[in-house]
Formats: C-alpha cells, structure tokens, sequence
C-alpha cells in the first residue's frame, strides 16, 4: 500500500458563530464545538484513507479559552499517524475577533478514525509520512496515545503498552 504525506490530509474549516451556536453567556456550545471537530477530522481521515472514516475515540478536550458570538473559529485537523486501519487526527482550534483583529487558541484535541469499506468492516489505510518537525513530534507521541487509548477502552493490559511503559522506567 502507498504511504501518505501528513500534510495531504490536510482540513482546514471556518465558520462564524452565530446566536444559535451560544449558551447564555454569548460563548460558543462544546458540543457544537465537537460537532464541527468530528466533521473535520472524518475529512482529514478520509483523504488520507480514500475511504468512508468513523470516529473511533476522542481524547480529552480542554477548552483554553471561549469563541465569543460573532467571532469566527478556524480548525485544522490534519492525520498525525495511521496505524494498520486507524489514523489519529490531530485537531488545532483557533477563535478569531475580525473586529479587533485578534486571533486566539482555542483548544487542541485528538480524535481516532477507523477507515471502512462497503461491507462497514474496517480496512488498511496507507502509511502516514510526517514531513515538518511538530508533524515529527506527534508522530512520536501517537503510540503513546494510542497505547493509552486502548488501556482505556480496556483493549490492551497496561503491562503490554510498552511505549507507555518505557516513559516511567529506565
């Protein structure tokens, strides 16, 4: 199977935050906030894949910081490394003030995708090849991750994450 640049994965998506998106305190819903993550990470997988994607796993989502009614939000998800039929999605997301021309972070996330055929069973997805030193950094922290993840999920016994394992001992 071919191998991928991260960068080919790449999504970029805008929107504006209307009234509807808000709470009571004018800021942007984290669930509607997560809606449009999903959205973009499924895209980002299925370019890698060339395949229909489904959410597999979200890792935390903290929010730094609140994308005010009227503000516009940015979010880049780009596929941070593909493992035999899963990729994880790397998500940026930035708030921006058009009025005071203030662009801010908002939050950061991780998001599992699982490529799948027209049968819905899961199938390979391509390598992924990371070309710019941070596309390098989360290369190297996905096995990690994804390590965790499966601890979590109760897919995989701790003492056989062995990536994980080697951060606590010498």
């Amino acid at each position: 199977m071919e191998q991928k640049k991260s960068s080919e994965s790449k999504v970029t998506m805008t929107e504006l935050v209307l009234p509807n998106d808000t709470n009571f305190f004018g800021n942007l819903m984290g669930g509607r906030l997560m809606y449009w993550m999903d959205i973009a990470a499924g895209v980002a997988a299925s370019r890698h894949s060339n395949f229909t994607c489904v959410t597999a796993s979200v890792d935390n989502i903290s929010f730094q910081a609140a994308i005010k009614l009227g503000h516009v939000l940015h979010i880049e998800a780009q596929v941070s490394r593909a493992f035999h039929t899963s990729m994880e999605i790397y998500i940026k997301v930035w708030g921006e003030d058009t009025i005071q021309h203030h662009r801010y972070k908002s939050n950061e996330a991780y998001l599992t995708f699982v490529a799948i055929d027209a049968n819905g069973k899961p199938r390979p997805v391509p390598e992924l090849i990371p070309e710019t030193e941070e596309e390098k950094k989360v290369y190297d922290g996905a096995l990690r991750r994804r390590q965790l993840r499966l601890i979590l999920g109760k897919k995989m016994k701790p003492e056989d994450a062995n990536e994980l394992k080697a951060l606590f001992t010498t």
